[in-house]
């Protein structure tokens, strides 16, 4: 009998009959997380010249602060703020970080530096545990409580600079994991350091036979390609022969939609998928239930949110902000509807905006789904197209023509004339007959089908579809020339034109 694993889901489950998860009052909950954050940094440089002291004496905080803050993005909080951070303390959070997570996103721009305060690793590790707690919802044995996690993260050789650490934020994560952790923590720091994807791959697949998984956690692309190094070192048919007891999958960063077909094609029977919302600005949802997707939202854990219409209310239609757009709190906001996220965190994040767009799919019980970012709608001609609708039509590709695109990438490219415009897809397929012309006839039907504005852009000023197809890892030699491999890294759904028509070039050689 599993002892520890049975006291462990035993608490779980007395937690949860004492006191049933349910998402707590989001209104009251909201105002309470507001109000900390205000008053712990009302004496920052930031708290002073916006008075947060003066914010925390009004009858309604949240519009007092909405009206006296504005809207920040990383250049005008960067430049402004967090650079004076890295050398003088109390500048938009007490004290100094003791980390930066270093992120690109998916744009091979020069790397953010964000700020991880000592505030923003407990906050994170609350919305952990929280997400722990939620366990007692899905049917796990007890064994499952005492198994081995593999977290498969960027690096955790983090970076000595002027009196910090930095590194992407799962290799910072990893390296402050609570020390109940240490004995389930796989693969180790040891091997989480090595900076080299490959090599540490490598590694992982060397050692597995050693480690008894039950969970796994990371970006499905790179799960995929570790979990098919251990089958192809170790010579097994599914992982299952050297992991029987693995049961429960953590997925995140990208839809993990696109990936499933060739996740599953890995397993020797299906397991628990749950999705989680963590970025470099920190730990914002995570899968509650059984039976969805979707993510319930942590209210209640540090971090204070507003949303902006993605519509002509909140951007033009390049995907940039109004000067004035229309903000709502979480009483405003309905089901359905795209809503750029806006966060003030423990990291000194103050009405930020992290590019995502999210919709909620049950506002009663929190619950929300990423549907994309509110720059990479490809929107050249009007076709708003969200990357929830991309991430659904290569979903019925595979499913129609019975193929597998594991990746994708698509944009607007100039007609030879210059008037118009064509939409070119880059298909990185695992299998299937599909031809380049049938792919592109399917997405651009499929398209017009379930999207009106796309079908109006068709009559247009977009003049047609076409359609590369390669292999998945031509697309990831393409990240890897830029140095963007493995770890948090993920390929751009949506691309500009000067950046697809390198990549093109680049599968041309």
């Amino acid at each position: 009998m599993a002892f520890f694993g049975q006291i462990i889901k035993t608490l779980l489950e007395t937690k949860h009959a004492l006191l049933p998860h349910e998402p707590s009052d989001p209104v009251e909950a909201q105002e309470r997380q507001l109000r900390k954050l205000l008053e712990t940094a009302k004496n920052t440089a930031f708290g002073k010249f916006y008075n947060f002291s003066g914010l925390l004496e009004a009858d309604d905080i949240r519009q007092a602060y909405a009206a006296a803050v504005p809207i920040h993005d990383y250049d005008a909080l960067n430049e402004r703020w967090w650079k004076q951070q890295r050398r003088t303390p109390d500048i938009t959070w007490p004290g100094k970080p003791d980390f930066f997570a270093l992120s690109s996103g998916t744009t091979g721009k020069k790397s953010k530096r964000i700020p991880v305060t000592t505030d923003m690793l407990a906050c994170t590790q609350a919305v952990g545990r929280g997400q722990a707690e939620c366990l007692a919802n899905f049917d796990l044995p007890a064994e499952l409580f005492e198994k081995d996690i593999l977290m498969l993260t960027s690096s955790a050789d983090l970076h000595e600079k002027d009196g910090w650490r930095e590194g992407e934020i799962s290799g910072i994560n990893v390296s402050n994991l609570p020390d109940f952790m240490e004995g389930y923590y796989k693969p180790g720091l040891e091997i989480a350091k090595i900076a080299d994807w490959d090599e540490r791959v490598q590694r992982i697949a060397e050692a597995a036979p050693t480690w008894d998984v039950g969970a796994l956690a990371g970006i499905p692309s790179w799960m995929v390609m570790m979990l098919r190094k251990v089958i192809e070192v170790n010579q097994l048919k599914n992982i299952h022969e050297i992991w029987p007891n693995l049961q429960v999958y953590t997925t995140g960063g990208v839809a993990f939609e696109p990936y499933r077909k060739s996740f599953e094609a890995l397993l020797a029977h299906p397991i628990i998928i749950m999705d989680t919302y963590l970025a470099s600005e920190g730990f914002f949802a995570f899968n509650a239930r059984p039976g969805t997707m979707s993510m319930e939202l942590a209210m209640d854990h540090g971090i204070y949110y507003e949303f902006i219409p993605h519509t002509n209310e909140g951007f033009d239609a390049t995907g940039t902000l109004l000067e004035k757009p229309r903000v709502l709190d979480f009483r405003e906001v309905e089901e359905d509807k795209d809503y750029a996220l806006l966060v003030s965190t423990p990291a000194g994040a103050w009405r930020y905006m992290i590019g995502d767009t999210i919709k909620f799919t049950d506002k009663a019980k929190m619950e929300m789904v990423i549907t994309g970012r509110t720059k990479y709608w490809l929107n050249v001609v009007g076709s708003q197209l969200s990357e929830e609708k991309l991430n659904a039509a290569i979903q019925a590709l595979n499913d129609a023509l019975d193929c597998d695109v594991k990746e994708f990438t698509v944009g607007a490219i100039a007609t030879e004339e210059g008037d118009d415009y064509l939409h070119q897809w880059v298909l990185g397929m695992e299998k299937g007959q599909v031809t380049e012309e049938q792919a592109a006839a399917f997405l651009d039907e499929h398209l017009q089908s379930v999207n009106k504005n796309y079908q109006v852009a068709r009559s247009k000023a977009l003049r047609g579809v076409k359609v590369k197809i390669t292999n998945a890892d031509t697309l990831y030699r393409f990240l890897e020339k830029k140095k963007q491999k493995g770890g948090q890294i993920k390929f751009p759904k949506v691309m500009a034109e000067e950046d697809l028509r390198g990549l093109l070039a680049f599968m041309k050689e």
